[in-house]
């Protein structure tokens, strides 16, 4: 058993756009008495996850038990960014009950599981879970490779084929190192696309794992948090493609952030948006924008071409009007002249 003196960490894994800020502005809003903490961990520049939960917040989750860090991945950082960080929740008056950490959707959760390991911590904190959400339609759709059927004719032609995409590898090992898996959106992939995406879930898969269908980011806290899984003990359970090797890197991967000035038509923004995924192959777009007339600030989440909008919360006395945008793609796949083009036009 774990050592009960030990604080709870629930790590969050997932594709991008695959629901974790959702699921855990879900948890803080529902923590079944918890004093919660979160540590963000945003690719890019550009704070927006950090952001959005921050303007959520309440008495047990307050905005400053929100973390985030923005400068590089958590467990390429750890000395430097990682450890204090989570050494600065721990030190919290009152103490948090639990401390959920967003990975970004482009982290390998398993190098973050050996930071767990560091010997400043090891002692006083363990691994509650590792959470991976998987967009069910995506998964389904078989989006982690360009074209699942070449690839599969390449790899039979010739076994020395790297026949794996940067994207597959990332999915892969997140499903590897869990402990449950929640499945989104299942509305959007229907009953038959859901069956699939459990089936290549279940294939990619090391051991049998739990897969619950998540709406919204609905889900019974007691089904994620309290699973007792010292995860840091249970390292060589959770395989990866990168055991052995000195290649975490995130160079496959490229952010642009682009400021925008304020907008006349969210409907038109969300059209560029769309129009930029499917014309520079761009894997996602987050961010907010100011709407000529409107005193409350528009939230944008965008999943390839799939673009969602809301008004989240009134822009405050001293923030400027203006919108900021963060854009990632794959790295051969990035022109900056052709995001800022359309996203300014």
């Amino acid at each position: 058993m774990t050592d009960l003196s030990k604080l709870p960490v629930t790590v969050i894994t997932g594709f991008l756009g695959s629901g974790k800020t959702t699921l855990i502005r879900q948890l803080m809003q529902n923590p079944q008495g918890k004093r919660l903490a979160v540590l963000v961990n945003e690719f890019g520049d550009v704070g927006v996850d950090g952001e959005i939960l921050k303007s959520c917040a309440i008495p047990d989750c307050p905005a400053e038990n929100i973390l985030e860090l923005s400068n590089g991945c958590i467990c390429c950082t750890v000395a430097d960014d990682f450890i204090p960080t989570i050494e600065a929740l721990m030190a919290l008056d009152p103490r948090p009950d639990h401390i959920l950490i967003e990975t970004s959707g482009l982290a390998l959760p398993k190098p973050l599981l050996k930071a767990f390991d560091w010997p400043g911590i090891r002692s006083r904190i363990t691994v509650d879970g590792v959470i991976a959400l998987a967009d069910a339609e995506a998964v389904a759709d078989g989006r982690f490779a360009p074209n699942v059927a070449a690839v599969d004719a390449q790899r039979a032609a010739d076994d020395s084929l790297d026949h794996e995409t940067p994207l597959s590898e990332v999915f892969e090992d997140q499903i590897s190192c869990a402990d449950i898996v929640l499945l989104t959106k299942p509305d959007l992939a229907g009953p038959e696309g859901v069956k699939k995406a459990r089936d290549i879930i279940a294939t990619e898969a090391h051991r049998p794992l739990p897969v619950v269908e998540v709406a919204e980011g609905h889900v019974d806290p007691r089904i994620i948090l309290g699973l007792n899984a010292a995860a840091e003990d249970d390292i060589d359970n959770r395989p990866s493609h990168h055991d052995g090797a000195d290649d975490h890197e995130h160079d496959d991967f490229e952010s642009v952030v682009i400021d925008l000035p304020e907008q006349a038509d969210p409907q038109a923004l969300a059209a560029r948006i769309e129009t930029l995924a499917r014309t520079q192959n761009i894997l996602r777009v987050k961010g907010y924008a100011a709407v000529a007339g409107k005193p409350m600030r528009l939230l944008v989440q965008a999943v390839g071409a799939r673009v969602r909008h809301q008004y989240d919360r009134p822009w405050t006395p001293e923030e400027p009007r203006r919108g900021r945008m963060v854009v990632i793609a794959e790295h051969d796949d990035v022109n900056v002249d052709a995001i800022r083009a359309a996203l300014l036009e």
